[in-house]
């Protein structure tokens, strides 16, 4: 199955504002469907599910001493660049907790054999994908108009292996197992 391990956001007022937003700019995006909005911690790609167990116990470890925290969701921007926009998001302030876990992820994981990534964490969560430069100057206005605008606070109690499922009309994920904090 194809997984990853996330902490869920979904459909907050102000992320499904900013989705409306974008829709009415005519750009050629793709966009996430509001209830999918998560934060990434570690794509695994496809995985045996008889891994899933290990995987939970990494997941347990990666979360010890850390109690329940919020993040406040600030600003959209895009990767790579504003010249070259392939992934829009949306940024997370006050992540270092999420930071934290990200590396104990990894770490531990690629003890299981999972491929490090090359690139160092970068908390946020990905709202769409631009499909081509159609009204790229709109959508370049928007991000600067957008780049320090608040959408949000979430409470992170928990983190979730997800299964994620490519379908024609997007992917569909639901949760195989959760992790979740204590109180320290």
């Amino acid at each position: 199955m194809r997984a990853f391990i996330s902490a869920d956001i979904g459909a907050l007022p102000g992320i499904v504002n900013v989705l409306d937003e974008l829709k009415n700019i005519d750009a050629d995006l793709k966009l996430v469907e509001p209830g999918n909005v998560h934060l990434t911690l570690k794509f695994l790609g496809e995985i045996d599910e008889n891994r899933i167990d290990k995987i939970s116990e990494v997941m347990e470890d990666s979360i010890k001493h850390i109690s329940p925290f919020s993040i406040k969701l600030r600003g959209v921007g895009v990767f790579p660049s504003m010249s070259y926009m392939r992934v829009l998001w949306i940024g997370l302030k006050d992540a270092e907790k999420l930071g934290v876990i990200a590396e104990r992820l990894e770490n531990e994981l690629s003890n299981l054999g999972f491929k490090k990534e090359k690139r160092s964490f970068s908390p946020h969560a990905t709202i769409g994908r631009v499909k081509s430069p159609r009204n790229k100057n709109i959508l370049q206005s928007f991000l600067k108009e957008n780049a320090s605008k608040d959408f949000g606070e979430i409470d992170v109690k928990c983190i979730r292996l997800k299964k994620s499922v490519l379908t024609p009309k997007g992917p569909e994920y639901s949760t195989v197992k959760e992790a979740s904090f204590q109180k320290y």
